[in-house]
């Protein structure tokens, strides 16, 4: 008898702890030196889904954070009053999109790199162009550019339309000029009346070309995803796993330094270890066009939204996998002591003092990557025109 309650006792103890195991990722309470206060997972549902930012926890936010808005859904398309939108205008400038007559080969159009069935960008490390040349930087999503300025990884452009231009002049893409492009298309019968029912005659400029490809390019916008959904009521979008990666990327992540605001992205540029400066495939960001130290292998913030569907990572696409981005910032990511050898180089890259040492276990880096998955979505993907037009 004494033995058998031995054994039940024993087995008892055993499920409870079985329970307790598989339970302590739903029931994680975190704390940060701002904020006494820790929340259970039935609390952060509940304040999280309340459709009241005012009632999520307190943030991690660093100091030298600027312009923080906190994370949330996007907005309505952000047209400029110079261009606005149309939808004859659209359709313009998605023909256009997919017209490799833009380029000096005649085969290389936007859509080369930034493919919609790709989740708008090419699924490679760095992009390929004229005479199969290879670029040095990861070609960008186009999703929700519209909501991005300034443009590229290093920021030279301010607009769209002032974007559209560099692709097409850059000798390792597209390789042309605009005003050449411009006459390729001015050669085509077929574009006259799209540009007069996207503008009123049929004058073929390049003001015009620029005009209609931007318009399409801010129509390229993410789905609502489970996370938009989730903190507009609906309590049962997001699991246990994908609430606590919220929770996480709001506080003891400090993701959302750099990762905010509905696009995912503070539109600013850091330093995160990757200029591989003095070494093979040396990219120092920023500073390349700027020519000014504190830019030193400065890159713009990417949005994370739909990121499970864009990688690779990083403007060099150093990283195939969201988890093997995790695993860098956790560390801290690299080069956070200068090497030995340049601690007098006043040119040496100092990493942002936003990193730090995370020190994620593995359930709270799988619950990350759980949430970053729940703001990606089914990427929708717009079919290229059946006949360009001729």
């Amino acid at each position: 008898m004494v033995l058998l309650l031995f054994i039940k006792m024993k087995r008892i103890v055993t499920l409870l702890a079985i329970g307790i195991c598989s339970a302590s990722l739903l029931s994680i309470k975190y704390k940060n030196h701002d904020d006494p206060t820790y929340y259970s997972i039935e609390e952060l549902r509940k304040l999280y889904s309340s459709g009241d930012v005012s009632l999520w926890p307190k943030a991690t936010i660093d100091s030298s954070v600027v312009n923080f808005k906190e994370i949330g859904i996007l907005g309505s398309i952000p047209f400029p009053e110079e261009n606005p939108f149309s939808k004859e205008k659209r359709a313009l400038g998605k023909m256009l999109f997919f017209d490799p007559r833009l380029s000096k080969s005649g085969q290389i159009a936007c859509a080369s790199c930034h493919d919609p069935a790709l989740a708008w960008g090419d699924g490679k490390p760095v992009s390929h162009g004229h005479d199969r040349q290879a670029g040095i930087r990861n070609s960008k999503s186009l999703l929700n550019v519209a909501y991005t300025t300034p443009l590229f990884w290093d920021g030279r452009a301010q607009t769209l339309e002032e974007q559209i231009e560099f692709p097409v002049k850059d000798p390792a893409e597209m390789a042309n000029h605009i005003d050449l492009a411009t006459k390729s298309i001015k050669k085509v019968k077929g574009y006259k009346p799209l540009f007069k029912e996207a503008f009123g005659d049929e004058e073929i400029t390049k003001e015009r070309i620029i005009k209609a490809i931007a318009t399409f390019e801010r129509t390229i916008t993410s789905k609502k995803s489970k996370f938009d959904l989730f903190v507009q009521g609906d309590a049962k979008q997001l699991n246990d796993k994908e609430l606590t990666g919220l929770h996480l990327f709001r506080t003891k992540a400090r993701c959302i330094n750099c990762h905010n605001s509905g696009y995912f992205s503070d539109n600013q540029f850091h330093n995160v270890g990757l200029s591989y400066y003095k070494r093979k495939y040396e990219d120092l960001g920023v500073y390349a066009r700027s020519q000014n130290r504190a830019d030193l292998g400065k890159f713009k913030t990417p949005s994370l939204r739909d990121v499970s569907k864009t990688g690779p990572y990083m403007h060099n696409g150093l990283f195939p996998t969201l988890r093997g981005v995790l695993n860098m910032y956790n560390a801290g990511m690299p080069n956070r002591i200068v090497q030995k050898g340049y601690e007098n180089d006043p040119m040496y890259p100092r990493n942002s003092e936003i990193l730090k040492v995370l020190n994620l276990n593995e359930e709270e880096l799988h619950a990350l990557e759980s949430f970053l998955e729940a703001i990606s979505t089914t990427v929708y993907r717009e079919p290229a025109p059946e006949v360009l037009p001729k």
